[in-house]
């Protein structure tokens, strides 16, 4: 190395310094506004030639920015790079954005699309079964579907053997069997809801007509006379009392072929309730009804009820299980109606009242009224579907109906139907008997 040749510094690794170039003297520097070295003028076209002794020229130094040149000037990055991850990095947020907008807006549009609206409850009405009318007095369908509009009708019958046969029994709703002088029975037939064209024979009123029908929400009570202190008595009672020997009552009268007076006065149950046309309210129920026996009933145990009144009235009734009733005998012999049919019933009522001799005279041979004490309580047998239900009947007032409970202490309920109630006197031994 000759002392005219420049020395390289080691810490520049090879490179010239700039100080030591000839050149550089001799080319103009110039500073850009920003501070940065013009290099034109050392590289350009008017460079002075390089001496054959001088070494090859050195690259330019990389013009060195500040960060905030750097900044304002994106086209001075690195192969622009930075810009592409940048872009690359913008693309994928978007991408993923949408990606997330589309997918909620999808899924709700599908839900929406879906969506099953929720089922409106719906109430199932149960047309409730139509109500029936039923007769008050026997339980079972009102024939036509309504109750007539009338009210009960008591009809007294005679049940002397000359009596006999009777006409319409089988027609009345409730027929009473009453004890009256001379050990004989007398009978009330009470018509509701069904008429007859035939009912008789009509005999007068006794004393226990007044504690039988006042329950019935006062019935009409249609009668062939009686004593004074009788008539006197149904006339005070909450009865309509029509006595068919007064005014022109009479006119309702039948005069039955055959039968001779006083056992020939027969009636129609239309002309009785002709007697009173303003009357349009049917009586309250007395009875219970159920197609369900009692509870604790013994099945087959009333077969036949035996209720000996006296000689002259000594009853039988029988079950008759083709006809689902009781058939009636008097000693033994069918009792028959004035058409030929057997006389039945769907109910036998036994109750067993006080009775005494009142200071009444109640016939030519002296026979004195029959009191019959009608309200209180006795002993009871309830007869119906071959079933004999013993137990007690108790009834407050005149006016209100006796309760029956059988000895378990069970109410008794009647099966659907027309009833007999036997009034029969303390005393007199009623049997039944099972089959």
């Amino acid at each position: 190395m000759t002392d005219d040749q420049p020395s390289l510094s080691s810490g520049d690794e090879g490179a010239e310094h700039l100080s030591d170039r000839p050149e550089a003297s001799s080319s103009t520097r110039s500073e850009t506004p920003h501070g940065s070295r013009d290099t034109a003028s050392a590289t350009g076209p008017s460079s002075a030639p390089r001496p054959a002794w001088a070494p090859a020229a050195a690259p330019p130094l990389p013009t060195i920015l500040s960060r905030k040149q750097a900044n304002q000037d994106p086209a001075r990055h690195k192969s622009g790079k930075p810009h592409a991850v940048s872009l690359v990095i913008g693309v994928v947020v978007v991408v993923l954005v949408g990606a997330m907008i589309a997918l909620f807006t999808t899924t709700g549009s599908r839900a929406a699309a879906v969506k099953v609206p929720a089922p409106v409850p719906t109430t199932v009405t149960v047309a409730p079964a139509p109500v029936v009318p039923t007769c008050p007095l026997t339980g079972v369908p009102a024939p036509g579907g309504a109750v007539p509009a009338r009210p009960a009708l008591g009809i007294k019958i005679g049940n002397y053997p000359n009596d006999r046969p009777s006409s319409g029994l089988n027609n009345a709703d409730i027929v009473f069997e009453e004890p009256v002088e001379g050990a004989i029975t007398r009978l009330v037939a009470v018509f509701q809801c069904q008429s007859a064209a035939l009912v008789g024979d009509l005999r007068s009123a006794r004393q226990p007509d007044s504690g039988i029908l006042s329950q019935l929400s006062d019935p009409l009570f249609v009668h062939a006379g009686g004593i004074p202190p009788v008539i006197a008595l149904m006339k005070s009672s909450p009865l309509i009392d029509k006595n068919l020997n007064e005014g022109g009552n009479g006119s309702a009268t039948i005069q039955q072929p055959g039968r001779v007076a006083p056992y020939s006065t027969f009636v129609n149950t239309a002309s009785l309730w002709a007697f009173d046309p303003t009357n349009v309210t049917p009586p309250a129920p007395i009875f219970q009804f159920s197609n369900t026996l009692p509870a604790g009933s013994v099945p087959r145990s009333g077969a036949s009820v035996h209720v000996p009144f006296s000689a002259a009235s000594d009853v039988t009734w029988t079950w008759n299980p083709t006809g689902g009733n009781y058939l009636r005998s008097y000693a033994g012999i069918p009792d028959t109606l004035l058409d030929g049919a057997r006389t039945t019933a769907t109910n036998v009522v036994i109750m067993t009242v006080q009775t005494s001799a009142g200071t009444w005279v109640e016939n030519e041979q002296g026979g004195r009224e029959v009191l019959v004490t009608t309200v209180g309580t006795g002993p009871l047998v309830v007869m119906r579907n071959g079933v004999a239900i013993t137990g007690t009947w108790t009834r407050t007032a005149l006016t209100s109906p006796a309760t029956f409970t059988a000895a378990n202490g069970a109410p008794i309920t009647l099966q659907p139907g027309n009833t007999w109630e036997e009034l029969v006197p303390a005393g007199v031994t009623v049997t039944p008997t099972p089959g």
